[in-house]
C-alpha cells in the first residue's frame, strides 16, 4: 500500500505531521477498510520498520511478517545526540513549506529519472521506471512528483526505541518473522554508519533468541533495492515462507 504523502495516496492536511506511528494507523484503517483479522505482511526498509511495528502492537492480527532489508523497530543506539534535531528539523521543514507559496516542479521524463538515479544510486534504470509509474503524475508539460513535499529524511519521523524496549516489544509478536538482509545492504539509518553492523546483530540475534523456529534470516546477495534489481534472489525464499502450512494460533 502506499502510505499518506507516497504514490497515489492523498496527502495529509496542512499542519498535520508525518509520523512513523500515522503509517501504522494507516495499515490498521486499510484492514478494517478489507475487513481483514488475520493476515501476513511484507515490507521493505521503511516499509518493513512500519509491519514490525503494527505486529508488535496488533500481534493476533499478523500470522507471518518477512522483512526485506529491515528492523521491527528503529533503535536509538547511535541517535541519542541526534533524536531532537530530527523533531526539530521535521517541524521546521513542514512549516517551511506549507508557507511557500512555490508551486510543485514540472520536470521531463528524462530529467525525473536522472534526477531519482542521482538520489538512489542503488536503483537500476528499469527498476526506477518502474517505481516512478506509481511516484509520478503526467502533466501537460511534463511529469510531477506525487510523494508530499513535507515529507524530507526519514529519520526525521522514526520512532526510536531503547534496547530494553525492543526486547520487550519483540515478545509480543505472535508472528512468524522472515528476515532477509542483503550483503551490501543498508546496516544503519544514516548511512555513514553502515560499517558498524553491531545493532543488527543484535536485533536479528533478539529475534532468534525470543522467537526460537518462528525466526529465519536469510543473506542474499545484493544491495539494499536486491529486491528489485535482483528479485531471483528471494522470491523462492518469500515464496516458501509464506505458502508454509505452519501457523500460530492467534491469542488475544
Amino acid at each position: 500500500m502506499d502510505f499518506g504523502g507516497h504514490g497515489l495516496s492523498s496527502h495529509y492536511s496542512p499542519g498535520f505531521p508525518y509520523d512513523h506511528q500515522n503509517f501504522v494507523s494507516e495499515v490498521r484503517r486499510v484492514a478494517a477498510a478489507l475487513k481483514w483479522n488475520r493476515f501476513s505482511l511484507l515490507g521493505h526498509s521503511f516499509g518493513g520498520t512500519v509491519g514490525g511495528m503494527f505486529s508488535c502492537i496488533f500481534p493476533e492480527m499478523v500470522d507471518k511478517l518477512v522483512l526485506l532489508e529491515s528492523s521491527p523497530f528503529i533503535l536509538e543506539s547511535n541517535e541519542l545526540e541526534n533524536m531532537l534535531t530530527y523533531k526539530r528539523r521535521a517541524i521546521e521543514h513542514m512549516l517551511q513549506v506549507e508557507a511557500s507559496e512555490k508551486p510543485s516542479h514540472v520536470v521531463s521524463p528524462e530529467e525525473m529519472l536522472q534526477g531519482f538515479l542521482k538520489n538512489n544510486s542503488h536503483v537500476g534504470d528499469e527498476c526506477a521506471k518502474l517505481l516512478l509509474q506509481r511516484g509520478t503524475t503526467q502533466v501537460a508539460t511534463g511529469l510531477l512528483l506525487n510523494r508530499d513535499r513535507r515529507i524530507t529524511r526519514p529519520e526525521y519521523y522514526f520512532n526510536f526505541i531503547s534496547r530494553e524496549l525492543f526486547v520487550h516489544s519483540i515478545r509480543k509478536l505472535q508472528a512468524r518473522v522472515l528476515l532477509i538482509k542483503a550483503t551490501q545492504g543498508y546496516y544503519d539509518v544514516r548511512r555513514e554508519n553502515d560499517a558498524n553492523m553491531e545493532l543488527m546483530l543484535f536485533v536479528t540475534n533478539s529475534l532468534r533468541s525470543i522467537l526460537k523456529e518462528r525466526f529465519q534470516y536469510v543473506q542474499v546477495p545484493g544491495n539494499h533495492y536486491v529486491h528489485m534489481n535482483q528479485p531471483q534472489h528471494m522470491a523462492g525464499v518469500i515464496s516458501s515462507f509464506l505458502l508454509s502450512k505452519e501457523r500460530i494460533r492467534a491469542q488475544l
